[in-house]
């Protein structure tokens, strides 16, 4: 099977083509220019994606020497994520499936993110726990298959990667936040800095607005040079890589799995990728992150994930209501 996968939710454009589950094809334009704006621009974004989406598809075809009249499936993101984003290539999926009578498939993103794991050489073993990872989204995931998800915990605030941007911007780096937070803690090894990180009713919930207002607190108390900059930076990535792997932790001890995997854009953190790998080692379990490119928002995540459900009997009626996954997750607890 021959399937197209398109990725249009916020500010990367991809588009990927899997043949029999091996990646043919995984193209990704980033809109670097919102990093003038310190943060992604929903309008701006929408037109990005409409200029490059068409030219990228050809592309990619081109890439994985097959034609349009190849393609056995066509997959698209179809939330959550910015509207105008998603309708773009949304739509043009819709569009290719009518024009070319094949199969269509709309992909929860956070789903893609779940299943990106499955990319890889080693893959999970169900059951497993995923823990997603990114700018929009915190989530501690029990993974029974390819049909059965059980949210165990999310974040009642900011997102990981949201407080990883937002600090960020504290401490002067530029959007996107992550990467640059990791240079800066890299340049230290100790710091006597500490950042709290909330306690939570709920077992496996998360909360990074406390931590964030705490680096602001102390960043307004102090003068800050370069080198408690870096320090700054360390403590902070190292407070919520804990909030992380804690709450993980747990639901290791309560549930029998067989795998780990972390996933979704903060999922490049090297700090907390060793932190995860060191996780399963304690437990011996398998450790499965997935390679950079399939971390950040990408295509071939959701051809993989759409791939899945239309193995699984799943059929979509192109006249149905356009956005199938508008809320933040769909997962039962």
């Amino acid at each position: 099977m021959n399937v197209l996968g398109i990725e249009s939710s916020c500010d990367e454009t991809s588009i990927a083509i899997l043949s029999n589950n091996k990646i043919l094809s995984n193209l990704i334009s980033s809109q670097d220019f919102h990093k003038e704006y310190g943060g992604v621009v929903p309008e701006l974004s929408s037109r990005a994606h409409l200029q490059i989406i068409s030219p990228l598809v050809k592309k990619a075809l081109k890439e994985s020497k097959l034609k349009l009249q190849d393609i056995d499936l066509i997959c698209a993101t179809a939330g959550p994520g910015l509207i105008g984003a998603l309708l773009v290539g949304f739509t043009f999926a819709k569009g290719l499936s009518l024009s070319l009578e094949k199969p269509f498939i709309p992909v929860n993103h956070i789903e893609g993110h779940i299943f990106s794991g499955f990319l890889m050489e080693e893959k999970p073993d169900f059951p497993y726990l995923a823990l997603v990872v990114s700018g929009g989204h915190t989530l501690l995931l029990l993974v029974n298959s390819f049909t059965e998800i059980i949210k165990l915990g999310s974040t009642i605030d900011d997102a990981a990667g949201e407080a990883f941007d937002k600090v960020a911007k504290m401490l002067s780096l530029d959007y996107p936040g992550g990467a640059n937070i990791q240079v800066l803690a890299s340049k230290t090894k100790w710091t006597d800095i500490t950042f709290p990180i909330a306690v939570l009713k709920g077992e496996y919930d998360f909360s990074f607005s406390g931590v964030k207002t705490s680096v602001l607190r102390f960043i307004q108390k102090k003068s800050v040079d370069e080198n408690l900059k870096n320090n700054i930076a360390f403590a902070f990535q190292n407070a919520i890589t804990s909030a992380l792997i804690k709450n993980t932790e747990k639901a290791l001890k309560e549930y029998e799995v067989n795998s780990i995997s972390l996933v979704g854009g903060v999922a490049a953190n090297i700090n907390l990728r060793k932190a995860v790998i060191n996780l399963g080692e304690k437990y011996k379990l398998k450790s499965i992150i997935p390679k950079l490119e399939y971390c950040g928002d990408n295509a071939a995540m959701i051809a993989y994930r759409g791939m899945t459900l239309f193995n699984e009997g799943k059929r979509y009626d192109l006249n149905s209501k356009p956005f199938p996954y508008l809320k933040k997750d769909e997962f039962k607890s």
